[in-house]
């Protein structure tokens, strides 16, 4: 059976991946709570076992990328699933921090391969002016999957405990690989796929790839073009401010307004709700400048820079005493991020061709997993000292006006950056 729009099929496989990657990722978060509580963690205990994954996320990172390039996005898909889910499950057998450390090694090799490997996806699926919003709606994956494991997590503790949790969550990327082994092949291989369909997919593109195609990009070379450094500083600033997010939020809303993690939270549930709307607008604003003869390059930016300067309201979280205000500001806040990460990621398949996408996309996630690395250090050691002074809330206070400012400084230097920039070709690569 052929298909008219099949590229949305794979949109829809990429969405998914991308839910149980920010599933399994989030538990520990929403389980900080009791674990600190059994195995006595204090916040620096937490930070380590957070920079622990994001380690091994940017060793991960830059791994899979470029064996995706080499491999090709069927089987490099396939084999970072796997690795995530096997580790993920893996959780339920720690027993200290430092066990939980590994585990989180193991997740974070695995789950770096899922960017690398949806980004790649898109540019072979997808022409240039549809990609930002093919990774909008891929990337709202990452806030639904917040969202499932906030009612995910409840339910599983009610009935049995958190082992369990790791355990169930963790099997789910294995249900996600049987579609995807039945679904997927590059448009030149793929039997669903209608002949309208793969000339419109291959009108919008620079070059055809197979997953049979080799890699003839040199990747030290990549490092050599401003294009490789705009991308890492967005990723590599701008990454650990939505980590800090995913996996401390929980904890600020129980520590400031006494939530209980162990019930539904819906304080929790609007605000990682609201970033699927802000994935999904920011690729569609841009697409929608594109389509109406804007420079690809230019309509990014401005997009960027619009969001980077209406990233400072998160700063005025420390003037709301009321929790509802509260969520309405960190609501806005990461719905901003999602909206801004949707257009850095569509800026390798803007900048590279294809065939060098998964390495760029994993250099620029192993930057922002550095910084993942760094900002936790600074994250465990503010929280506590101001515990330790009484007043926690005033560190998060910091830790928002830090994040408020950050956007706009990266906006300014992939600007810098990338006032010349021109696609590049995969002659200037080889």
């Amino acid at each position: 059976m052929k298909f008219k729009n099949y590229r949305w099929i794979i949109v829809a496989l990429l969405f998914f991946a991308t839910t149980i990657n920010y599933l399994d990722r989030q538990i520990i978060g929403l389980l900080k709570p009791i674990l600190e509580k059994e195995f006595a963690w204090t916040e620096t205990d937490f930070a380590r076992i957070v920079m622990a994954f994001t380690a091994a996320y940017a060793i991960g990172l830059i791994s899979f990328g470029w064996m995706i390039d080499k491999v090709g996005t069927r089987k490099g898909y396939s084999f970072t699933v796997i690795f995530w889910s096997i580790a993920g499950m893996l959780h339920a057998v720690a027993r200290s921090a430092f066990g939980f450390g590994l585990a989180r090694v193991g997740l974070g090799l695995g789950e770096a391969g899922n960017y690398p490997a949806a980004a790649k996806t898109v540019a072979e699926w997808f022409p240039k002016k549809e990609r930002a919003l093919a990774t909008g709606l891929f990337n709202a994956g990452t806030s639904v999957g917040v969202v499932v494991a906030l009612l995910m997590v409840p339910v599983i503790l009610s009935k049995y405990g958190w082992h369990e949790v790791f355990w169930i969550t963790g099997g789910l990327g294995f249900v996600w690989l049987i579609f995807w082994l039945w679904l997927y092949q590059v448009p030149s291989k793929s039997k669903q796929i209608s002949k309208e369909e793969y000339e419109y997919i291959v009108s919008g593109q620079e070059e055809i790839e197979t997953e049979d195609d080799k890699n003839p990009v040199k990747w030290g070379k990549l490092f050599s073009y401003p294009h490789t450094w705009a991308y890492i500083t967005g990723k590599g600033l701008i990454d650990p401010i939505y980590w800090f997010f995913l996996f401390w939020l929980p904890s600020y809303f129980a520590s400031t307004f006494d939530l209980d993690l162990k019930k539904f939270s819906l304080e929790l549930m609007i605000i990682y709700t609201a970033t699927t709307v802000g994935s999904i607008g920011g690729g569609y604003l841009s697409s929608a400048l594109i389509k109406r003869g804007w420079e690809t390059i230019k309509a990014r930016k401005t997009i960027l820079l619009l969001f980077a300067a209406l990233e400072l309201s998160v700063i005025l979280i420390q003037f709301a005493g009321n929790v509802w205000v509260v969520v309405g500001l960190i609501s806005f806040a990461v719905a901003l991020h999602q909206a801004w990460a949707t257009n850095v990621f569509t800026l390798p398949s803007d900048l590279f061709p294809k065939q060098a996408v998964s390495s760029v996309v994993g250099i620029g996630g192993m930057a922002g997993a550095i910084g993942g690395i760094l900002f936790p250090i600074l994250i465990g050691s503010l929280l506590d000292k101001y515990k330790a002074l009484g007043n926690l809330e005033a560190g998060y206070n910091i830790l928002f006006t830090i994040c408020g400012v950050t956007y706009l400084v990266a906006w300014l230097i992939i600007h810098l950056l990338t006032r010349k920039a021109q696609k590049l070709s995969l002659d200037e690569l080889s």
